[in-house]
């Protein structure tokens, strides 16, 4: 009888932090500056320079620990984790190891039981722990060389450890979608795997189904993406298994995920907390975080996406599918929500959301994040319509233009002389002119063709450059015919 395996999956959880400056120093942590120009003596690891705490990096990080569930340790300090990279200038690592500010807590996830039913399940977080991001090396075949970039260093993480509780990809992707929407919501990272400002290392080893000891675990680095994560999750439980089937014993080790040829190699041997001799870092004092500080910290939390939903369905009469979309991105929700406190109908505003939106994100490859136009524009055109300045059709097109630039839908529509027309005479005489112009299509009709009247719209609509209403152009032929 084959045997059959157990997944156990744990995760570490890196995010970059939404501070203007970095951990310890003044310099900016904005994405994608030229190389080496966010640096100073500080997160350079320059002899002599000394580091400054951010204090909005300590209150970001009891926000998501409270987000979470978790325990704050409200004496808390840090430590110097060792060791040498090029990346890592000081040639150690300000981190937390003896007190992290977060432990203890856990979020539920939606998933399914063995047999298929939908259920909820806690995720344990073993702790939530401040520290800096190292800097960026850049491998240059063409030279042969490695360049480093150190304006990620020192910008702001908290690393987020979950307890071995995982034991599918779905479970992992579910847990992974709940933090970053608690994240986003309390607006401490943008949490864009494609950026780097949330990076995922899977622990993962497989024992025997019904074992109560663990398998020897590996992680895994390199992973940017949900689609990634899955396949390397896979990847490794296979190979693993495949291991063990074939007498052979798991190597504790760190493996790096290669996406493109859907296999990882080993990169070392993995370190237990003693290899980096880790100390208490005598240049920065002790944090001590008070009652009245997180019960400050506690009441500024947002509503998050659970008592968004149900908000949602008693205030506004929109399907749940909507509901589930729009709320699955703080972006989107305040959008939303903005645009109906200009003046716009609730089911509007999602059909603009759900259909267009989606639609020019999808196009373009990005997130809801993204979103650059604003509500009072968005109101705007939904007014625009319902007024019947425009039509549909040209809707979408002046849609478009403030999807990209964010342009005032009304400037728009006047510069480009795209209102409808509202003269009858002009009108009429336009829609007798198609008529005339096209015999046949108007004897099909009379002779019982329904579908023929469309033809005619289409001509009609086409005279008047789309700037007519076609509900209005339909009746009006109807009554000339």
């Amino acid at each position: 009888m084959a045997k059959e395996y157990e997944t156990v999956i744990g995760l570490e959880v890196h995010v970059e932090l939404a501070t203007k400056t970095k951990i310890f120093c003044g310099c900016s942590t904005q994405f994608g500056g030229a190389p080496n120009s966010h640096t100073c003596p500080v997160c350079t690891g320059m002899p002599g320079s000394l580091p400054v705490l951010n204090k909005q990096v300590v209150e970001y990080a009891v926000a998501v620990g409270l987000a979470a569930n978790c325990k704050i340790t409200q004496y808390c300090k840090f430590d110097r984790k060792n060791y040498f990279y090029p990346d890592n200038p000081q040639n150690y690592q300000i981190s937390q190891l003896y007190l992290p500010i977060c432990r203890d807590g856990y979020v539920e996830i939606e998933t399914t039981d063995e047999s298929g039913e939908a259920c909820s399940k806690k995720i344990g977080i073993h702790e939530i722990h401040m520290e800096e991001d190292a800097g960026k090396l850049i491998h240059d075949d063409w030279e042969g060389c490695a360049l480093v970039d150190y304006n990620r260093s020192g910008v702001p993480l908290i690393e987020i450890v979950s307890e071995p509780d995982m034991r599918s990809a779905d479970e992992v992707i579910a847990y992974l979608e709940k933090l970053r929407l608690l994240i986003q919501y309390l607006g401490a990272s943008d949490c864009k795997l494609q950026e780097g400002s949330m990076r995922a290392d899977v622990n993962l080893s497989v024992r025997e189904r019904g074992a109560r000891e663990f398998g020897t675990r590996t992680e895994m680095k390199n992973l940017n993406s949900f689609r990634s994560i899955a396949r390397a999750i896979e990847g490794e439980r296979q190979r693993q298994i495949d291991l063990l089937e074939s007498g052979e014993a798991v190597i504790q080790e760190t493996r790096r995920w290669d996406d493109a040829r859907e296999t990882s190699y080993a990169m070392r041997s993995k370190e237990d907390a003693q290899d980096y001799r880790y100390f208490p870092d005598p240049d920065l004092v002790p944090v001590y975080i008070d009652d009245a500080w997180i019960e400050r910290i506690r009441n500024s939390q947002p509503e998050f996406r659970e008592a968004k939903r149900k908000r949602y369905r008693e205030e506004y009469d929109i399907p749940d599918y909507d509901i589930e979309i729009i709320t699955g991105s703080k972006h989107m929700a305040d959008i939303f929500e903005a645009t109906i406190a200009c003046g716009a109908a609730p089911k509007k505003v999602s059909n603009w959301l759900m259909v267009e939106t989606l639609r020019l994100l999808k196009e373009r490859e990005e997130d809801p994040e993204d979103i650059a136009f604003s509500p009072e524009h968005l109101a705007k055109l939904i007014r625009l319509t319902e007024e019947k300045v425009i039509n549909s059709t040209v809707a979408k097109e002046v849609f478009e233009e403030m999807f990209r630039a964010d342009i005032d839908p009304e400037e728009y529509v006047t510069e480009k002389g795209l209102k409808m027309v509202s003269d009858d005479g002009a009108l009429r005489s336009v829609v007798e002119e198609v008529i005339a112009a096209n015999p046949q299509s108007v004897e099909d009709y009379r002779n019982g063709k329904e579908k023929a009247i469309g033809f005619l719209v289409g001509q009609t609509m086409k005279a008047m450059k789309g700037k007519a209403d076609p509900g209005t152009v339909n009746a009006l032929l109807k009554e000339l015919l």
